[in-house]
């Protein structure tokens, strides 16, 4: 377990691997661990040092306060990955994120495009109102406050959104739940509802990936369209058997997938996870 401190405080994040750095960045109400099997399988090939980060507000990372409540945003999360490379003397690096870490990597690759290398997004919204209605009512305080303060309200709405899900993914989303704050969970989610980077997209000159769970219900897949038709270097990969974790319902072919767009860096070193 590894930490920075930063003005918001603790920073966690968790690394292995020796070799070209890359940086993950999870999801909602998730955590660095989502990452796990990804960073142990690129962590192998001898080749990479990944570094999996937990955002403010989640995970093992500071909770904050009100007074601090500006650090649950958008723009906040990309300084942050900034001020992790600055501490760490990470000149560049591909950037990886998940639903709203993949959000946070285009911002990042928009604001900071000197410090990235490539961008993939996973299941992650373009524009925010393109989330599953219930997880933009979830961004209004009034509401937010009502479901923490009657738990199984949460449970309740959980259990519909991942009642197709494997035990898997809804074991580690009931625990990461556990482990974020009111403000954090709404103010995150609230601010990523207001975010739309449609029209920015042509200035990403980054080679970019694109994943999309075919059955997504969090996210639109019709993120995926955007992306292929509005970023420059684009490629989108469909996985047909995934929903809004296609790391954890199609692993091998999302392992694979992701080995190709990093290999594809120089031509032809194309390595295999």
């Amino acid at each position: 377990m590894s930490s920075i401190v930063t003005e918001q405080g603790i920073l966690h994040y968790e690394s292995i691997g020796r070799g070209q750095p890359i940086i993950l960045l999870h999801g909602w109400i998730n955590s660095w661990d989502v990452w796990r099997d990804l960073m142990l399988a690129l962590s192998k090939t001898n080749q990479y040092r990944v570094y999996a980060l937990d955002f403010w507000g989640f995970g093992e990372s500071a909770k904050g306060s009100k007074k601090t409540s500006g650090s649950f945003q958008i723009s906040s999360y990309v300084e942050m990955v900034h001020e992790f490379m600055d501490s760490l003397g990470i000149q560049q690096a591909p950037v990886f994120g998940h639903s709203m870490g993949g959000t946070v990597t285009l911002q990042m690759a928009l604001t900071h495009p000197e410090r990235v290398t490539k961008i993939a997004v996973v299941g992650s919204p373009v524009y925010g109102t393109s989330l599953n209605p219930f997880l933009q009512l979830a961004g209004y305080g009034s509401i937010a406050k009502l479901i923490w303060r009657y738990p199984f309200m949460l449970h309740s709405i959980m259990r519909i959104l991942l009642a197709r899900d494997s035990k898997q993914v809804r074991h580690m989303i009931f625990r990461d739940v556990q482990r974020t704050t009111m403000e954090s969970f709404f103010r995150s989610i609230g601010d990523l509802r207001e975010t739309d980077l449609r029209n920015e997209l042509s200035d990403l000159t980054l080679p970019t990936l694109g994943i999309y769970g075919v059955h997504d219900n969090i996210v639109s897949p019709s993120n995926a369209k955007l992306i292929q038709n509005g970023v420059q270097a684009a490629e989108v990969v469909m996985m047909e058997e995934s929903r809004h974790f296609p790391m954890l319902d199609e692993p091998e072919l999302f392992m694979q997938t992701l080995a190709n767009f990093l290999g594809n860096g120089n031509g032809n070193d194309r390595r295999q996870l």
